[in-house]
């Protein structure tokens, strides 16, 4: 399978005012469908799970102040009966605050998978739809000159959003070590309007400028007989006028459905996870599971950027 190219980094660039846009996420893949519209969820992968739902709470750079915190609620279902075409629909909501500057957006979500049988593999295309709040305090923001705060009420605008998405995946065969392994990859673009958002009153005037940004995810579960597995993925970031950025991640669950992740980046941080499986947790073939993340940063901006911690939750099952 030929390595898809295409880039993404979570930057925001601005006249006055910067803020966070798409949230980064530690445990991306189990955020996806957030990631990426067109994506099949992994539950799917390994329990045949086609139903799902779940949240987050992360907290970056913990210990300063102003830091950014990032909630998301997410659902899906996927319809995965043999044949020409499956599909997938879903939404999610991801609250942002990083000082003072947020968002609020609510999305639904839905692709069509091309495939005579989805389990063992298809190429999919999804469109995500909604709206953002995005909102600023003014009274935090401080400007060019010293101590000069900008006099103006608080502001806030809604606009409608979209993203567009591709992803591919397979069971491989043809005998050997990866026989029966599944493979994956995907690139979108999670915010197609590039927006100039401008602020106005009687006592002041400011923007924000929000530019597309680019994704692409691949990745590989390498199962074992004894029911354990090992993830290897890769996710890149690109935005105009900023570095490239790739977090390298590896994880391994074990029999006993706990697992341990690692991985860097090529910004300078380095990723721990960790998390824990019930399997039957409500009703035969069901799974609960919550797992953490933990980021430390060795960038030359140094330890004063602190860690971040993440937590996840998710509920999934077959239906």
């Amino acid at each position: 399978m030929k390595k898809i190219l295409l880039f993404f980094s979570l930057f925001l660039v601005s006249e006055w005012v910067s803020a966070q846009q798409i949230p980064l996420f530690t445990q991306y893949r189990e955020q996806a469908g957030i990631i990426n519209p067109a994506a099949v969820n992994a539950d799917y992968f390994l329990y045949e799970h086609n139903v799902g739902f779940g949240g987050s709470y992360r907290k970056q750079w913990a210990g300063i102040a102003a830091a950014p915190t990032t909630q998301t609620l997410h659902g899906q279902y996927m319809y995965a009966e043999q044949g020409a075409f499956s599909w997938i629909a879903g939404g999610y909501l991801v609250n942002d605050q990083t000082g003072p500057t947020g968002f609020t957006g609510a999305y639904g979500r839905v692709a069509g998978i091309i495939t005579d049988d989805p389990y063992y593999g298809g190429l999919s295309f999804g469109l995500s739809f909604g709206a953002v709040q995005y909102r600023v305090d003014v009274n935090e923001i401080r400007l060019r000159e010293l101590n000069d705060i900008l006099t103006a009420d608080n502001q806030a605008k809604i606009f409608p959003d979209f993203g567009l998405g591709a992803y591919f995946y397979r069971q491989l065969d043809g005998g050997g070590f990866l026989d029966g392994n599944h493979v994956y990859a995907g690139v979108s673009i999670p915010q197609v309007f590039g927006l100039n958002l401008q602020f106005k009153d009687d006592t002041g005037e400011f923007s924000i400028e929000r530019v597309q940004h680019f994704y692409a995810q691949a990745g590989m579960y390498a199962y074992f007989d004894n029911e354990s597995f090992l993830e290897p993925s890769i996710w890149v970031k690109y935005a105009p006028n900023a570095p490239v950025n790739v977090d390298f991640n590896i994880r391994y669950q074990l029999q006993s459905n706990f697992w341990l992740g690692t991985g860097l980046s090529t910004a300078g941080n380095v990723h721990l996870e960790m998390g824990y499986l019930v399997r039957d947790f409500i009703s035969d073939d069901s799974n609960f599971k919550i797992g953490y993340g933990f980021d430390y940063s060795f960038s030359s901006f140094g330890p004063e950027a602190g860690s971040t911690h993440e937590i996840n939750l998710a509920y999934t099952f077959e239906y």
